[in-house]
């Protein structure tokens, strides 16, 4: 900076306000500040900033989610984004992959970049490690899922209530043998969602049926379902990549027309098949704003009792889930 400074002719106090994004500076010295450090090839000390600093801030947030890649987390991330952008700050993104390894490999890599806060989608049965791996006063909110072992605000979907609408609106369609495709158990919404199958079936006095999915996208369950002696006449799946395969299965039967279907969860092009994919739509562009607003007002000093936000999700009826029994 001090060389920036020389080469342009001005104060190092001038220099600094300009590489800060400081509005009140006469414009002719900013022009000139910009062309030194054009030409010095000047980059700014991310590092060296964050001591100066006496908040130790450095401008960046960390956003772990399932897989950043699927639709769900992507419009998530862009909601975080969007909240983190007006106020100058960078979020890192990283993918866990249902690996709860990678979730405390994935934690402790942002604490050492000393990101300001962690936004979480948890992986692990447990994040009681945060408590040793973040520095202290890091702010967590977690996101789509509640944590384990580390008291933090949450941002979650209507889970279970979603699942018990979605099987009364199938038992309200003539439906008594109502399977149940669900990922595995250890997962907290899936438990949620399950919960939410069991209680709708209870109240109509009607038989379980639940299997979970094997893999991404495999048809296989569904398949084996179609099978049984009784098959049920309709399906719920509880996330995009079961709903895939159950598609998958039920179209390779010619079945896709006779056996309803409703999907927790929405997926792009739902609305364009035949028959339209009836769903439960989360809002995940909701929760990511009710994650990041929640993390800055952390950031902002907010001290008080962890929350539970909860962000409600929707039945759209398409067509799918209306065939009757």
């Amino acid at each position: 900076m001090n060389d920036v400074a020389r080469r342009a002719g001005v104060s190092l106090k001038t220099v600094s306000r300009v590489v800060n994004g400081e509005t009140t500076v006469d414009p002719a010295l900013a022009t000139r500040v910009r062309a030194a450090v054009a030409e010095l090839g000047y980059r700014p000390n991310l590092g060296a900033t964050m001591l100066r600093r006496s908040d130790w801030r450095t401008g960046t947030i960390g956003l772990l989610l399932t897989d950043a890649g699927d639709p769900f987390s992507a419009i998530l991330h862009r909601a975080v984004e969007d909240e983190a952008h007006p106020r100058g700050v960078h979020v890192m993104t990283g993918s866990l992959d249902e690996n709860p390894d990678r979730e405390r490999e994935l934690a402790t890599a942002f604490a050492r970049r000393h990101t300001d806060g962690l936004i979480l989608a948890p992986a692990a049965a447990d994040q009681g490690y945060l408590s040793h791996e973040l520095h202290p006063g890091t702010p967590v909110v977690f996101v789509d899922r509640p944590a384990t072992g580390y008291r933090a605000d949450t941002v979650v979907a209507t889970n279970r209530s979603g699942a018990a609408s979605a099987t009364r609106h199938l038992i309200a369609h003539g439906h008594r043998r109502i399977a149940f495709l669900g990922a595995a158990p250890r997962i907290a919404t899936a438990r949620s969602r399950r919960q939410g199958y069991r209680d709708a079936m209870r109240e109509a006095g009607l038989p379980t049926c639940e299997a979970v999915d094997p893999g991404p996208r495999s048809p296989a369950v569904t398949t084996a379902l179609l099978a049984l002696a009784e098959p049920p006449t309709a399906l719920l799946t509880t996330h995009h990549r079961i709903t895939v395969g159950a598609l998958r299965a039920l179209r390779h039967a010619g079945l896709h027309r006779r056996i309803a279907l409703v999907a927790f969860g929405d997926l792009p092009l739902a609305d364009l098949l035949e028959p339209a994919i009836t769903v439960v739509a989360q809002d995940p562009a909701a929760m990511g704003r009710a994650a990041a607003r929640a993390l800055f007002e952390r950031l902002d000093g907010h001290d008080g009792e962890p929350r539970e936000i909860t962000i409600p999700t929707t039945l759209i009826p398409r067509g799918s889930g209306e065939l009757t029994a």
